[in-house]
C-alpha cells in the first residue's frame, strides 16, 4: 500500500511561486503526477513524471502549465516536487499526487486519472487576482 501525503499549498497572489511536495515510501517503481480539481469542476491532469527505473525520466505537462510549472523526483528523499511559478487565478484548485505503476508518459495512460490507485489527500492553492 502506497501512502502519499502533499504539502506546500497556500494562498498567494498571481505571479508568485509556490512548491508543492509529495512524500511516501516506495516511489522509485511508480510513475508519479499531479492532478488538480477546481470547485464545480472535474480533476484534470497537470503534470506526470515517469518512474526511476526507465532509463530516462521524462515529465510532461497540460499546456495550461506548460513553461510555468515543473516536475521533479528525489528518490532518496522519497519525494515529488512540483514548482509552480507565475501563478494566474485559473491556477486556484486542490491539487493532488497521485502513483500509477502501470502508466507511461508515452501513452495517454499518464494524463487518465482513472489509471491511478494511489491518491494524497490534497492540498489547496489560491491564488488572488
Amino acid at each position: 500500500q502506497v501512502q502519499l501525503v502533499e504539502s506546500g499549498g497556500g494562498l498567494v497572489q498571481a505571479g508568485d511561486s509556490l512548491r508543492l511536495s509529495c512524500a511516501a515510501s516506495g516511489l522509485s517503481s511508480y510513475l508519479m503526477a499531479w492532478f488538480r480539481q477546481a470547485p464545480g469542476k472535474e480533476r484534470e491532469f497537470v503534470a506526470a513524471i515517469s518512474r526511476s527505473s526507465d532509463n530516462t525520466v521524462y515529465t510532461i505537462y497540460a499546456d495550461s502549465v506548460k513553461g510555468r510549472f515543473s516536475g521533479s523526483r528525489d528518490n532518496p528523499k522519497n519525494t515529488v516536487y512540483l514548482q509552480m511559478n507565475s501563478l494566474k487565478p485559473e491556477d486556484t484548485a486542490v491539487y493532488y499526487c497521485a502513483a500509477c505503476q502501470a502508466c507511461t508518459v508515452t501513452s495517454g495512460t499518464a494524463r487518465n486519472p482513472d489509471r491511478y490507485h494511489y491518491w494524497g489527500q490534497g492540498t489547496q492553492v489560491t491564488v488572488s487576482s
